[in-house]
């Protein structure tokens, strides 16, 4: 299914229907302040494998971060003892970065393994926040382009939704998208270290 959600106004049927699917254990794909991605609830473990199996990671450790509305979602899961990563946090998020941080002890129960690290997003979007709010936790997530891989459908939702037809539950259309994925930036050492520049420029 393919909808049509305003990111400047987003309808709030339309963001309970999308919510509606996660909360059955179905696949998402949305708009970010990137690229698209793909996503399930965190809890949608068969989901959850799916979307590993189909970017080509491991299901038993799968590379997927995970999407929040706000700080305070990211309290829940991840922990954030230094002053000077809260600030960078704070500083730069909403935005178009994935931050590397400690995982509290949820992520390991969620990833059934021991996953001591997590890649965190608060995107710089309404729609996804709006999803994220509405669900009252945060989603699994990966971006639908494959490293090195730049071909329209990436950024064309009804191209997207062609393509993806028969994996996701629910295409949400908020215009096009970006080209350029999130910078990444690894947080869980004494330096913070940029391990990818992408659409964010970091504000030290």
């Amino acid at each position: 299914m393919l909808i049509r959600i305003y990111p400047e106004n987003p309808n709030p049927k339309n963001i309970r229907q999308v919510v509606d699917v996660l909360e059955s254990g179905g696949i998402v794909i949305y708009p970010t302040d990137t690229v698209y991605a793909i996503g399930c609830d965190i809890t949608a473990n068969r989901s959850i494998e799916k979307i590993a199996r189909i970017k080509g990671f491991d299901p038993r450790k799968p590379d997927l971060s995970l999407i929040f509305s706000d700080m305070s979602m990211l309290s829940e899961y991840t922990i954030i003892r230094k002053n000077n990563l809260f600030k960078l946090l704070k500083r730069n998020l909403p935005g178009p970065f994935t931050f590397i941080v400690p995982a509290n002890n949820q992520i390991p129960k969620m990833f059934k393994n021991k996953k001591r690290t997590v890649g965190i997003k608060i995107p710089d979007n309404r729609i996804t926040l709006d999803i994220v709010r509405e669900l009252g936790r945060p989603l699994i997530t990966t971006s639908v382009r494959s490293e090195g891989e730049h071909d329209e459908y990436t950024t064309d939702p009804e191209l997207i939704h062609e393509k993806y037809s028969d994996f996701a539950d629910i295409v949400v259309n908020g215009g096009y998208g970006h080209t350029e994925a999130s910078t990444i930036v690894d947080c869980t050492g004494d330096e913070f270290i940029i391990e990818r520049q992408g659409l964010g420029v970091l504000e030290w």
